[in-house]
């Protein structure tokens, strides 16, 4: 595979960050107040206290997965513009999706901004789909490009929960 160019790789990013960090939360927000509306369900109580917290962590690991993935990697989390590196390094030696991580404890801080119970069953949900699509397409995917040294990663690293501790060497 061939190194892409800059501006390649700026215009996935660009497309990638408005798709999952605007226009996702967007349409889940308005869906989720229409629902609640319609549900006449309870708002949840003043939460900024909550929801800039998780807003910014959410969005700090994903530009932190997302630079490993240019810097080490040297593609992008934009599946047209993939890695050309298996990344495992940075939150990647934490957990094999710190993007998917990173992006729903985003939407969460976006649903208790927005006092929305819905949007949090919503987020739910993105990640139920999130999980099948790494499951089905993405892991497989990953094997035929990666081989065995991402079979032994993924032995290796948790899928979504990262694990801090170190394990004892044996």
């Amino acid at each position: 595979m061939s190194d892409y160019t800059r501006g390649k790789i700026a215009v996935g990013l660009a497309v990638g960050g408005i798709v999952f960090l605007v226009g996702i939360p967007f349409i889940l927000a308005e869906i989720a107040l229409f629902i609640d509306e319609k549900l006449d369900l309870p708002s949840l109580t003043e939460s900024n206290f909550i929801s800039i917290p998780l807003i910014v962590l959410g969005l700090l690991l994903v530009a932190w997965a997302a630079f490993a993935q240019i810097k080490t990697g040297r593609g992008t989390p934009v599946p047209a513009i993939p890695t050309q590196k298996l990344v495992v390094t940075g939150p990647y030696k934490l957990c094999r999706n710190p993007m998917l991580l990173g992006t729903v404890i985003y939407y969460l801080g976006v649903s208790f901004w927005i006092n929305s119970l819905s949007s949090i069953a919503l987020t739910a949900l993105f990640l139920v789909c999130s999980i099948a699509y790494i499951k089905i397409v993405e892991e497989k995917e990953l094997e035929a490009r990666f081989g065995e040294e991402y079979r032994e990663y993924k032995r290796k690293t948790p899928f979504l929960i990262p694990r801090f501790k170190k394990r004892k060497k044996r």
